[in-house]
């Protein structure tokens, strides 16, 4: 009788508008790494290449860019190779874009397992992170390669000592990409036409962000644009660090950060809220 109590689980409402129940997640540990398999496993289970597609994918785009941006709009990379530029912007691009469209739709996707199984929903945002975490992780490791071979060649490439801060850059996309997408979720629970609005503006947003060109090109008058949007300064930092190239403006990263906790604290708090309810609305 004692073992059977020590094994049942009460399930009590929440009562509090920010009771994350963080220890309750972590005792689900193995659900999300039993997620995070089968995002893999569905992914890539009946594809020729498999996993191959993580680094194929963007090195593709690498060669696009290059071609379109590098040679016929003749945009400046602040003396990176271009191969490097363009790479390292794509891997971070999609890190964030992944989280963030993953994250935007986890009621409506989900709706099947959150109405029959209870678990922490927080799970699953987390989930995403540690899946596109290890996407990024095979690409940064070609990016290592790519690095490598320039600095052997004598490009002027400098390395700091800051990069060993890289999961610092992680976890910042991580935390704006996953907050913004919760607050979507939290939105399109009851209006379904948001997320047609979201997937045709979420290209646009791609050209106000750093990926295809660096800070230096934005002319001064639209300067605004990288402050309002908080990926700019990760990224442009991500860059400073590893190539040596490019500045980010202190205001900027204090900007960006100050938008982060706000995308964080909102998309919990509505996360929290409409957990409790969005099954009768889906």
């Amino acid at each position: 009788m004692a073992d059977e109590e020590k094994r049942s689980l009460v399930i009590k409402p929440k009562r509090k508008l920010f009771d994350l129940q963080i220890r309750e997640v972590l005792q689900y540990r193995d659900l999300i790494f039993l997620f995070v398999k089968r995002d893999f496993v569905t992914q890539y289970k009946q594809t020729v290449l498999g996993p191959l597609w993580f680094v194929i994918s963007p090195i593709i785009s690498t060669v696009i860019y290059t071609f379109v941006f590098g040679h016929l709009a003749n945009i400046g990379t602040d003396g990176i190779p271009s191969t490097l530029f363009y790479y390292s912007g794509t891997m971070l691009w999609n890190f964030f874009i992944g989280c963030f469209m993953n994250s935007s739709n986890v009621f409506v996707n989900n709706v099947g397992v959150f109405g029959k199984v209870y678990f922490p929903r927080l799970v699953v945002p987390i989930t995403y992170i540690f899946s596109n975490s290890l996407k990024t992780l095979v690409q940064f490791a070609m990016l290592l390669a790519f690095l490598v071979y320039y600095i052997f060649i004598g490009s002027p490439v400098q390395p700091s000592w800051f990069a060993l801060f890289f999961p610092l850059v992680i976890i910042w996309l991580a935390a704006i990409g996953v907050g913004a997408g919760i607050i979507i979720s939290s939105l399109t629970t009851k209006y379904r036409d948001l997320r047609q609005l979201v997937n045709s503006a979420i290209g646009l947003v791609m050209y106000a962000t750093p990926v295809v060109y660096p800070l230096s090109e934005i002319p001064k008058r639209f300067s605004w644009v990288a402050f309002a949007n908080p990926v700019c300064a990760p990224m442009e930092l991500f860059r400073l660090w590893f190539f040596g190239a490019g500045s980010v403006d202190m205001r900027m990263i204090f900007v960006s950060l100050g938008i982060t906790v706000f995308l964080v604290i909102t998309g919990l708090l509505l996360f929290n809220q409409n957990e409790q309810n969005f099954i009768d609305v889906v």
